[in-house]
């Protein structure tokens, strides 16, 4: 059973930091590429960066590049998202999704998904 588990949100300060974290199971995680999106209220989905799981190469949205760094852990299947400077236009729900259409930044390259975690960046 495929699992992709989100943790880590809340709230913080604009210029903070947060760290997310996807667990992920059920699946061979080396043909894998996994993302993350968010999606703020009124809006659509949107890429945030993604990263392949052998080899770890990256990519990231224009908007955060520079202030997110994604990253993978092979020994605890868990792919983080580490959020520095934050600023309230970072405020949406974050969702973690894994495909196998390499560095995809669109949501239809993804096949599975979590049930997202809350970020709110006050001003």
């Amino acid at each position: 059973q495929v699992q992709l588990v989100e943790s880590g949100g809340g709230l913080v300060q604009a210029g903070g930091s947060l760290r997310l974290s996807c667990a992920v199971s059920g699946f061979m995680l080396s043909r894998y590429a996994m993302g993350w999106f968010r999606q703020a209220p009124g809006k659509e989905r949107e890429f945030v960066a993604a990263i392949r799981w052998f080899g770890g190469s990256t990519a990231y949205a224009d908007s955060v590049k520079g202030r997110f760094t994604i990253s993978r852990e092979n020994a605890e299947s868990t792919v983080y998202l580490q959020m520095n400077s934050l600023e309230p236009e970072d405020t949406a729900v974050y969702y973690c999704a894994a495909g196998l259409s390499g560095l995809g930044q669109n949501a239809i390259d993804y096949g599975y998904w979590g049930q997202g975690t809350q970020v709110t960046v006050s001003s």
